[in-house]
């Protein structure tokens, strides 16, 4: 499994940004699918999580009511919408992939396996 994340930037504070993530192989509709972010000097953290079949999904406090996650089974890609930006949502951000067989979303990267290059997204203000 191959995941390669796309869409980051450079954006002001309040602005949008989407970012993609494609996933090689056929594993993909199987695994619940998830996106992290790590800022410089810190841990890598948690920002939302889908199921397999984009069923449920779950939020980082930090995050809910502005960003949101989908994916897109037939296309192989998972999304993050950002809306309403703020300076400190800067970070790294990398999709990932739960191979594992758990119903419940997983909030650690310790429950993913396969891990995209990840994607930079810088908010100023």
């Amino acid at each position: 499994v191959q995941l390669q994340a796309s869409g980051g930037g450079l954006v002001q504070a309040g602005g949008s940004l989407r970012l993609s993530c494609a996933a090689s192989g056929r594993t993909f509709s199987t695994c619940h699918m998830g996106w992290f972010r790590q800022a410089p000097g810190k841990e890598r953290e948690f920002v939302a999580a889908i199921t397999r079949n984009g069923g449920s999904t779950d939020y980082a406090d930090s995050v809910k009511g502005r960003f949101t996650i989908s994916r897109d089974n037939a296309k192989n890609t998972v999304y993050l919408q950002m809306n309403s930006l703020k300076p400190e949502d800067t970070a790294v951000y990398y999709c990932a992939l739960d191979l594992s067989l758990w119903e419940v979303l997983g909030t650690t990267p310790a429950r993913y396996a396969y891990w995209g290059q990840g994607t930079q997204v810088t908010v100023s203000s």
